[in-house]
């Protein structure tokens, strides 16, 4: 590639990408097939020609700076449309087309990654999606770890979620509103009621997404975190909390919708509580998304609609 002799070159670029991938400068090298000192030594460069220092260096590996992250997503567009370029006027095979999603724990996020991944014609393809907890799906977007995140809001964590947000040099995009309901087993004696209320569940156990160490009942994924139950078993994967709605007449709460193809021994009852649950996308406010993110969020915004929900934006 021509440049001046302070221009940025696409195997910087591309060197660049794959150490903020690995976190490591020689886990990239060896991935690449070229040596350390001199994958090292095109980061260093890469540092001196933009003027700012992009990755934090450790004894355990390396980390993006604030000005690591910045620069990465712009790196990543650039690699992306070289690669459009390429497939258009050269007749290269498309790229393998890499996008990372971060979530809270709802089918529709699978859902709609399954249906991004069958329709992206690659025939070699490289995606991430992380269920996580609340704090490192910010975390994984904030590093680009991920490009996406989906999470949700209301009036009790609005205020909380959108500081660290900002702080982060991040933005909330709502996607829908979704009225509250309970997902239980198809067992569940509560399924023959067209609506529950919180006094209807005082005697099921009530299951939640653990948290970790940020257990704030900001960060939690089920909206009314704050009321007491006598029974609650808090987990950390979705399979888990679904056999224990299965095995334990459990419930827990969240947007009612949910995929009979993917979980199909469960169903969802509107609960009457006056809230509502805003589920959105998060992304680096001043980043750019790249023509696959575009893709995974037009396919989630088609998986709602089929619930009829209405869509924000």
């Amino acid at each position: 590639m021509a440049r001046g002799s302070n221009g940025i070159t696409l195997q910087q670029l591309g060197y660049f990408i794959e150490v903020a991938a690995e976190g490591s400068i020689s886990a990239a090298a060896d991935l690449l097939y070229v040596s350390q000192p001199t994958m090292s030594a095109a980061m260093k460069d890469l540092e001196s020609r933009v003027g700012r220092s992009l990755l934090l260096r450790s004894a355990r590996g390396v980390t993006l700076t604030a000005d690591g992250a910045e620069f990465l997503g712009y790196a990543r567009q650039v690699i992306e449309q070289v690669s459009l370029l390429e497939q258009r006027y050269l007749g290269r095979p498309p790229s393998r087309r890499l996008l990372g999603v971060s979530a809270q724990h709802y089918s529709f996020v699978v859902d709609a990654f399954v249906r991004m991944v069958r329709s992206s014609g690659a025939a070699e393809y490289e995606f991430s999606l992380r269920e996580t907890r609340t704090w490192d799906i910010i975390e994984d977007v904030r590093t680009l770890r991920s490009e996406l995140g989906i999470l949700y809001r209301n009036d009790f964590n609005r205020r909380v979620i959108d500081k660290l947000l900002r702080d982060s040099g991040l933005a909330f995009r709502p996607l829908f509103l979704a009225e509250p309901h309970i997902f239980i087993s198809r067992k569940n004696p509560l399924t023959t009621r067209d609506r529950v209320t919180l006094a209807d569940l005082a005697d099921l156990p009530r299951l939640t997404f653990d948290q970790g160490a940020n257990n704030s009942f900001y960060f939690a994924e089920e909206i009314l975190s704050t009321l007491s139950s006598r029974q609650e078993i808090r987990v950390s994967d979705r399979a888990t909390i679904f056999n224990l709605m299965i095995g334990l007449d459990g419930y827990t709460i969240s947007t009612g919708i949910i995929s009979d193809d993917l979980d199909p021994e469960i169903t969802a009852i509107p609960l009457e509580v006056e809230e509502s649950i805003e589920i959105g996308w998060i992304g680096h406010s001043a980043i750019p998304l790249t023509e696959q993110a575009q893709r995974y969020l037009a396919e989630l915004r088609s998986v709602v609609a089929d619930f009829g929900v209405t869509l924000i934006g």
